[in-house]
């Protein structure tokens, strides 16, 4: 999201944009050649991966939500295929390789989530990259959890039982 703080200059022409109401929200326009800047939102991926009655989570080394459990997830860069992206975060994370089998949901918090479920093919289970620690949980077992998005899968998959 853009500063509104900070001078913000039109992409085209160069010129200092002014803050305007358009399409009903403050956006930057630009008063020479009518540029509006509109602030894409960050995308992320989670990945909800069960092994038997288990599911896996990983502990955050980093903010937010330092110290707490969420599903391996991370942001996709620029160019990036989200399902790669998926695999990548898991990889990073966790040492395990996985195959994408369904999207499970696309939620918003503070960033768009998309969230698939994958299996287990390869790799062996070590806390890696910004995880501070990796498990396996039973639905008795759950620990406090990071997110939104986690929270709302791992409801669902509760409700399941």
């Amino acid at each position: 999201m853009s500063d509104f703080s900070q001078p913000c200059y039109c992409r085209r022409c160069g010129t200092l944009m002014h803050l305007s109401e358009v399409f009903g929200k403050q956006r930057f326009a630009c008063p020479a050649c009518g540029y509006v800047q509109f602030e894409d939102p960050k995308v992320a991926v989670a990945v909800f991966i069960r092994m038997g009655a288990q599911v896996l989570l990983v502990l955050r080394a980093n903010e937010p939500e330092r110290g707490k459990w969420a599903l391996p997830a991370g942001y996709v860069d620029r160019g990036e295929d989200p399902k790669l992206a998926a695999a990548r975060e898991v990889l990073e994370e966790t040492g395990l390789q996985i195959h994408i089998t369904r999207l499970l949901d696309v939620l918003y918090d503070d960033a768009i989530v998309i969230i698939y479920e994958a299996s287990v093919i390869g790799g062996e289970l070590c806390a890696a990259d910004d995880a501070a620690d990796a498990q396996w949980f039973t639905r008795r077992t759950l620990p406090d959890v990071a997110f939104r998005s986690t929270q709302e899968i791992l409801n669902a998959w509760l409700a399941d039982a």
